[in-house]
């Protein structure tokens, strides 16, 4: 197995097996294939990664485009301060905007609530040829409203069961809507960046330090923080019970951003490729009218110059 797979292999959630965040570690750098090679080395690697990668997403984003028969959505789930954002913009950094939609799930409105929880998601879906990215998304109902069970009387339930059938049922929906979009040409891709408990720290106080970063920061986010254990407790569940076949997620190590942006630009260029898409073929009659159309415009440049 070259090393490219056998990193791939490493970060992703089997399905039908535990996420077992509590085993892996978020300062990760590679494993053995990287043995040897001292911090600068590695950061050099993983720079010189990621711009390959931007390079040929930005290429695999234009036949995305033109074929308009796929769409990809990027999912994006982490505890504050992971780097959820840094990762959005140095990987997305070639791309054309155009063909690309970022939305973040904030508190939901009287009407989402009205709604089945998956109906605000099912909305912010991309067309085909577009790139999608959730930064949080739809997880978030299994994860910090597991966290946080009371939040979940403003959507009004006819159940009141809080029990563990019922995070199972949530994850069958969510099991169930995913496939739904994969079925119909939405390639999902998943992301938990894995922050440690001490770099989140470290993260918080720099933005403290930063003049110009301490509007990053937000006091309810140390409040979270308290949670720790039952977010870890509740991602774990979530990754476990919603890694799939056709949307398996992914645990990047976040301790260090530079790797964190080279693994995710990795996956998505190799789930780009993987989707087979072709130039669109022009028909023989559009054919015969591009032959008339660049005669025309060759006569048009000769009269040009004889003028």
């Amino acid at each position: 197995m070259a090393r490219r797979e056998r990193i791939l292999e490493h970060l992703m959630v089997k399905p039908g097996t535990p996420a077992a965040l509590a085993e892996r570690d978020a300062g990760w750098t590679g494993g053995p294939d990287f043995d040897g090679l001292t911090h600068d080395e590695l950061k050099a690697e993983a720079k010189a990664i990621l711009a390959q990668g931007v390079a040929e997403l930005s290429e695999a984003q234009e036949l995305l485009w033109a074929s308009d028969t796929r769409a990809v959505l990027v999912v994006f789930q982490a505890m504050d301060a992971a780097g959820k954002d840094s990762a959005i913009e140095h990987v997305m950094s070639g791309v054309n905007p155009q063909g690309v939609q970022v939305v973040s799930f904030k508190k939901p409105s009287d009407e989402e609530l009205d709604h089945a929880f998956l109906w605000r998601i099912s909305k912010a879906a991309p067309e085909r040829g577009r790139i999608g990215i959730f930064n949080r998304s739809h997880y978030e109902e299994v994860v910090a409203l597991r966290v946080h069970p009371e939040w979940l009387d403003a959507q009004r339930l006819p159940s009141t069961d809080r029990g563990p059938a019922f995070w199972e049922e949530r994850h069958e929906d969510i099991n169930a809507f995913e496939r739904h979009l994969d079925r119909n040409g939405t390639k999902i891709v998943k992301f938990f960046l894995h922050v440690s408990l001490a770099e989140q720290k470290r993260r918080f106080l720099a933005r403290l330090d930063r003049p110009h970063k301490e509007w990053k920061f937000n006091a309810a986010d140390v409040t979270e923080r308290g949670h720790w254990d039952e977010y870890m407790a509740a991602y774990d569940a979530a990754l476990t019970g919603t890694s799939t076949e056709w949307a398996p997620w992914h645990v990047i190590p976040a301790d260090h951003k530079w790797l964190t942006q080279a693994l995710v630009a990795a996956i998505l260029v190799d789930t780009l490729h993987g989707l087979g898409l072709q130039w669109p073929e022009v028909s023989e009659k559009e054919h015969v009218a591009n032959l008339e159309a660049r005669r025309r415009l060759e006569a048009e440049a000769a009269d040009l110059v004889t003028t």
